[in-house]
């Protein structure tokens, strides 16, 4: 049995009922279902091929290709000889653009296709609390993150949670432990984003090691009163948290990046713009992201509109190579 306080045992089972609306096993709530009590579990990964392979049989794909595909990805995911941060870029490229497989001699390669972006409801959305994970270190204590969110066995979220009387830096710091060498770092090559909330303050968010002051808070209009009910409901329900990964996560020069809601919300306005073939502005303040805004747009337009073209225009010589950088 968890060992964790009842204040904290409270705020958790709300967050699962908030997210799969019961234990039952059937989806309900936000569309996601229930996976267990993986505290004593044997195995736990971040990789689940009995949760994996069923989702991609039923997309069509051949045994043999599936085979291949899972051992592909794990093998990615194993983290040998390269940092964290190297090691979940190489993996997102993987889920966002697939693998090519090639499934006998002299037969063309077949793009297996991990996650299905398009319609985040095609998707295996399971949630597993308690997930016990071996550290690295033999000498080290196995460590347990609250809940982790899977996504076709893939895991792609993690939350730790605290009561209402202690900080959500605990959890901060909690998670931020978790990613040490010794540790379990080795889970989070898959990981995509990480959530740290209690009642009073809400969820507080960020890709794979994100120092503690540069966590997220989500800004949104809601009835919900309740902060980490409005935080949960706004960001878990599946369409956002895939597309927060897919189309709003940026790997910068060494440090792992996820859209602001400001970034996030300029974006979603400019591509409603660009899809009825009209213009508009931006407005931000200095400091805002306004770059990365574009990166984002410009890779949203890229995709969705691929005979578009995109003219950057600065008004300053040293903005030049600025954005060539970024870009």
């Amino acid at each position: 049995m968890s060992t964790i306080g009842e204040a904290e045992r409270k705020a958790q089972n709300r967050v699962i009922d908030l997210l799969c609306g019961d234990k039952s096993g059937n989806i309900g709530g936000l569309g996601w279902r229930y996976l267990d009590n993986w505290q004593k579990r044997e195995g736990n990964a971040n990789i689940e091929p009995e949760l994996l392979r069923p989702w991609l049989l039923k997309r069509g794909y051949a045994p043999d290709v599936v085979t291949q595909a899972i051992a592909r990805l794990e093998r990615e995911a194993r983290m040998e000889g390269i940092k964290l941060y190297e090691a979940n870029q190489s993996f997102y490229e993987l889920l966002r653009y697939g693998v090519a497989i090639v499934p006998g001699p002299g037969e063309a390669p077949i793009t297996v296709r991990f996650i299905d972006w398009a319609d985040p409801t095609a998707n295996d959305l399971g949630v597993a609390e308690e997930v016990s994970i071996k550290g690295k270190d033999a000498r080290a204590w196995n460590k347990r993150p609250d809940l982790v969110l899977y996504v076709n066995g893939i895991a792609l979220g993690v939350v730790e949670l605290k009561k209402s009387t202690v900080s959500v830096g605990e959890g901060i710091r909690q998670t931020l432990d978790n990613q040490r060498p010794e540790f379990i770092r080795h889970f989070f090559t898959t990981v995509q984003i990480t959530f740290a909330g209690n009642d009073s303050e809400g969820l507080r968010y960020a890709p794979i090691q994100t120092p503690q002051p540069y966590w997220l808070a989500w800004k949104e209009e809601s009835a919900i009163i309740g902060p980490l009910d409005r935080d949960v409901t706004q960001m878990m329900v599946p369409e956002r948290f895939l597309e927060l990964i897919n189309d709003f996560t940026l790997f910068d020069a060494g440090i792992k990046k996820i859209a602001r809601p400001n970034q996030y919300f300029g974006v979603k306005a400019a591509q409603e713009r660009v899809r009825a073939l009209e213009g508009g502005i931006i407005w931000q303040t200095q400091g805002s992201g306004k770059s990365l805004i574009m990166v984002m747009l410009a890779r949203w337009i890229r995709e969705a509109l691929p005979n578009a073209r995109i003219l950057i225009v600065t008004d300053r010589r040293e903005l030049d190579g600025q954005i060539k950088e970024v870009f």
